[in-house]
């Protein structure tokens, strides 16, 4: 087996073969949503779902009633959906809890067990010993030899089930290769876990009682990798093919995939473009993406508008201290902005806000250089970088064989965007709700901000 050596440049990575006919990109949630039901239907041999969650709603109850159906049709059909241990037994935040979910989603899980004669397992990964400080952010399903990947979770927003969505990114590879590793990984490193326990059955145990399997549940993930077989990575020739991709996954500081994220950037020549949903970088991506920008690097950075932020609240609504993070990821914003206001100016820096009318956004990834594209679910924020189990595909296409499909995404991303020209385009402190600016300078007086931009 071959292991991924973090410390190679980009383009010296262990990589799979890909071939062009079998990559695609979807451009909105319900193609998203309808391609997902449609592999499920197709599936022959096995389905791995790996989320954040599973929502007890209309967008959850249609995919988990689709995996009971492909197991009972085809009973020997491997299903396996695996989901963060601590989010799916609390409700959404700022939800009350109600009587009838008292374990938030795993009951619900539960009750699907109980009430289908076929058997879809739910495994609960408890990365941390508690979800403030780390969850499972996996991304990636695999369907038979297609790798469905999207930094979405399953919901109505996420799946645009009803009148609202989230907008994401959506990739789908068809490569044997490629989704085995996915599997094998998920076989190896965390089914096989100790502190991994099924949320579908009864007598789950509490967080307290397994925290010592927990502890060495996240050691052993600092060193876990995906792993393939040196055949599948060269040629005859020992040429790599021109289109291929890596599998990168991560937790920790200094992990390989925060690595090879900051030597995308620092290796970078002509261009960066980078989506997030929550202004919020590390030291190490803005120490990169300023040596860029120093370098003649042409950098694009498309993040979300606050109102299209997942924790916005409308002032006319109650307040909530969780709706005050958008407001300061946008402080963040503005402060980057004027630091690089004669950036904007050269147009060498352009960043952008996605707002499209009362929809969120939920997109993160990187292209450089027009060679290289991440797909991934890590925000590039300090959360990611620290806490949460993160992974990636990096795809590197130096004939830009995926060139239209690159240019058809990014067009779709932008139509909903606005180009900053200025920072004083950004609301300042004291254009905010009186709540909201109460709280920011109340933080920001005892440095508690700080806190919050590592850890949400």
């Amino acid at each position: 087996m071959r292991y991924l050596n973090s410390r190679l440049s980009p383009d010296q990575l262990p990589a799979i073969p890909l071939q062009t006919d079998a990559v695609k990109t979807l451009l909105s949630a319900i193609e998203y949503r309808e391609e997902l039901l449609k592999q499920i239907a197709a599936a022959k041999h096995r389905i791995y779902l790996c989320s954040l969650y599973v929502q007890n709603d209309e967008a959850g109850a249609e995919i988990m009633e689709a995996l009971y159906a492909a197991k009972a049709a085809r009973p020997s059909l491997d299903i396996t959906v695996l989901v963060d241990w601590h989010r799916a037994q609390r409700g959404l935040i700022g939800e009350r809890r109600e009587a009838e979910k008292p374990n938030g989603n795993a009951a619900w899980y539960q009750k699907l067990n109980l009430t289908h004669e076929a058997v879809v397992p739910v495994y609960g990964i408890p990365v941390q010993t508690s979800e403030l400080f780390g969850v499972l952010h996996l991304k990636g399903f695999v369907i038979d030899d297609v790798v469905i990947y999207s930094g979405a979770s399953i919901n109505n927003v996420y799946l645009h089930k009803q009148d609202k969505y989230r907008h994401d990114r959506y990739l789908l590879l068809h490569n044997s290769v490629l989704a085995t590793t996915m599997v094998d990984f998920i076989r190896q490193h965390l089914l096989l876990a100790s502190a991994v326990h099924r949320l579908d059955k009864p007598e789950i145990p509490a967080t307290r009682a397994i925290r010592n399997d927990i502890r060495r549940f996240r050691e052993h993930l600092k060193s876990a990798r995906y792993q393939f077989e040196e055949k599948f990575v060269e040629q005859r020739t020992g040429i790599l093919p021109a289109l291929r991709v890596t599998p990168l996954v991560g937790i920790g500081k200094d992990n390989p995939l925060n690595k090879v994220i900051c030597q995308l950037l620092a290796e970078s020549k002509t261009q960066i473009i980078i989506c997030t949903p929550y202004f919020n970088f590390p030291r190490a991506v803005t120490r990169e993406v300023n040596r860029a920008l120093k370098r003649g690097v042409k950098v694009e950075i498309i993040v979300g508008d606050k109102v299209a932020n997942d924790f916005f609240i409308p002032p006319e609504q109650p307040f909530k201290v969780i709706s005050a993070l958008p407001y300061l990821y946008e402080v963040n914003l503005r402060r980057f902005a004027k630091a690089h206001q004669s950036d904007i100016q050269k147009d060498l820096l352009r960043l952008r806000l996605w707002k499209d009318g009362d929809n969120t956004y939920h997109l993160k990834g990187l292209w450089v250089d027009q060679s290289y594209a991440l797909m991934t679910g890590n925000n590039l924020n300090p959360r990611a970088f620290r806490l949460d189990l993160e992974n990636a595909l990096l795809i590197h296409d130096p004939r830009q064989e995926l060139l239209e499909q690159r240019n058809t995404e990014l067009a779709k991303i932008i139509e909903h965007t606005t180009l900053i020209s200025d920072y004083r385009l950004l609301d300042k402190v004291k254009d905010y709700p009186a709540p909201v600016r109460k709280l920011l300078t109340r933080l920001s007086t005892i440095r508690l901000d700080r806190l919050a931009y590592r850890v949400l």
